[in-house]
């Protein structure tokens, strides 16, 4: 196998900015800002909007939709429209 063609992979620590919960992992994407973990060792650091800590899917507080309600509201607005003159 080649060297130099994979990228590196390694522990960095994903910052959940809307939760504010902070994940060690492995991962190829690296950064220039760090922080110092608990076990001691200093990781690089990568800020995330939305992880599986802050998203409505995995939290439980999606909004479900009623499509039901928003097929018989379209349905009922353009009732006549394309029909024959």
């Amino acid at each position: 196998m080649k060297s130099n063609t994979h990228p590196k992979y390694e522990a960095v620590v994903f910052n959940d900015l809307a939760s504010g919960v902070k994940f060690l992992t492995k991962s190829t994407v690296g950064s220039k800002k760090t922080i110092e973990w608990e076990d001691g060792n200093t990781y690089p650091v990568i800020d995330v909007e939305i992880s599986s800590e802050s998203h409505p899917f995995y939290t439980g507080k999606q909004r479900i939709m009623d499509s039901a309600g928003r097929v018989e509201r379209f349905n009922a607005r353009f009732k006549g429209f394309g029909g024959k003159k």
